[in-house]
């Protein structure tokens, strides 16, 4: 087959008026395959965004050179979601309504994906998250609120939460406490670990007045007092990367984090959080010795596209990349799979080429190959096997980091769950 041409479309935008919802008509052949992107580019989530934005024209460069899928060219449509829940939501309306694409990969805040999914169930327009990890999105799915249209690539909170519970364990900190943002990623994880940590023995010390702070603020004082007061052994500070800094640097300046250990999560792993947070008048890192998880990056199509990257960018790959990809991947897998660009033809799809009896293949371009012959496959992906479940979830790994004394971020261990 012929190499197509790139039609990649990179349209970032915030519509103020976005038309009211309604069910589009079955996508036709000939139009080519549209996947929306909707992952924040600005706001306190950029850090982590503006890798994953990063590697989608990359896996779409790839598939228009070998044939694209249904014999048409793949278009990216790329919308800022700002990590506001209202931005998010008028981006994803824009996405479906006036771009008329036929799945999106996104969100990765929880809380703009709570929004961002009510409008692709009405649309019936697949949403492949590869970072909203709030274990809220499984419980609406077993009551049926997705209808199939919802699915993830990182794993749940409930996992990655069990796994910090047990670091926490085997480092002997017994007496936690909680800071969590105030939103269905912060809320969410807190709940998770709270009921992990203690199933194991240990204390979360203001478990009964939890300290969460508002995503908007810009000051953390009483925050910080609740948080790192008592004398724990340890605080769990569940952030995003702007006002987690802010805060952090705040308690350090107050006096509050010396003998406390730091226990961070996957929304602050970036490369620049330590150098945002600061250094002390000694010039070690604030951070420094600060030990996290985040969901890891093990799959067979790892090493290829890790090549890929460093191939194209003047950075590592970041967290949360190979699960943007992956979720890019499996849209467009399903899409060939299903011989339509039609959202609920494509949500039809997405679980059998995830998984199942089909076979094996890491490399996109194969797998469309293998489809255009009609053979089944089972996609092995950059972040792991992603094999969905029912729920629409995945079974995940975890790298547990650290901060160094230089303020490098660097993995020290692996958790796996799978």
């Amino acid at each position: 087959m012929a190499v197509l041409p790139l039609l990649t479309a990179c349209q970032p935008g915030n519509p103020s008026n976005p038309a009211t919802t309604t069910s589009l008509q079955p996508a036709t052949l000939d139009e080519g395959l549209k996947l929306g992107v909707l992952l924040p580019i600005t706001g306190d989530l950029a850090p982590v965004g503006q890798p994953m934005v990063a590697v989608l024209p990359l896996l779409v460069d790839q598939v228009n050179a070998c044939g694209g899928v249904n014999q048409a060219p793949v278009t990216l449509i790329i919308e800022d979601t700002q990590t506001d829940p209202g931005s998010g939501m008028e981006a994803m309306s824009k996405l479906v309504e006036v771009n008329r694409v036929h799945g999106v990969v996104g969100a990765i805040a929880s809380s703009v994906s709570s929004g961002a999914v009510d409008v692709a169930v009405r649309n019936r327009i697949p949403l492949l998250s590869p970072g909203s990890t709030s274990p809220i999105f499984t419980e609406r799915a077993k009551e049926d609120d997705f209808r199939g249209y919802w699915a993830r690539t990182a794993p749940p909170d409930r996992y990655q939460a069990a796994a910090l519970a047990q670091l926490a364990i085997d480092r002997g900190y017994d007496r936690i406490s909680t800071i969590a943002i105030n939103n269905d990623y912060g809320v969410g994880f807190e709940q998770a670990f709270v009921n992990a940590f203690e199933n194991l023995g240990g204390t979360v010390i203001n478990q009964a007045n939890p300290t969460r702070y508002d995503p908007k603020a810009t000051t953390f004082d009483s925050e910080i007092a609740a948080a790192f007061g008592d004398s724990p052994d340890a605080v769990l500070a569940i952030l995003y990367p702007e006002t987690g800094s802010l805060l952090l640097r705040s308690a350090y300046q107050q006096g509050l984090t010396d003998g406390v250990q730091l226990l961070l999560t996957d929304g602050v792993k970036t490369e620049s959080f330590p150098d945002d947070v600061g250094q002390t008048a000694d010039g070690s890192y604030i951070v420094s010795g600060a030990i996290g998880t985040v969901p890891g990056a093990s799959g067979t199509g790892l090493e290829a596209l890790t090549a890929l990257w460093e191939e194209t960018q003047d950075t590592s790959i970041g967290a949360f990349v190979p699960h943007a990809w992956d979720a890019g991947a499996l849209l467009i897998l399903a899409a060939q799979a299903a011989g339509s660009h039609d959202g609920e033809a494509i949500m039809a799809e997405l679980r059998s080429v995830a998984g199942g009896d089909g076979v094996e293949v890491s490399d996109v371009c194969e797998g469309l190959a293998l489809l255009r012959e009609g053979t089944a496959i089972n996609y092995q992906g950059a972040s792991g096997n992603v094999d969905i479940d029912e729920y629409g979830d995945v079974v995940g790994n975890y790298d547990v980091w650290t901060v160094t004394d230089e303020g490098a971020i660097a993995v020290i261990e692996q958790i796996r769950l799978d």
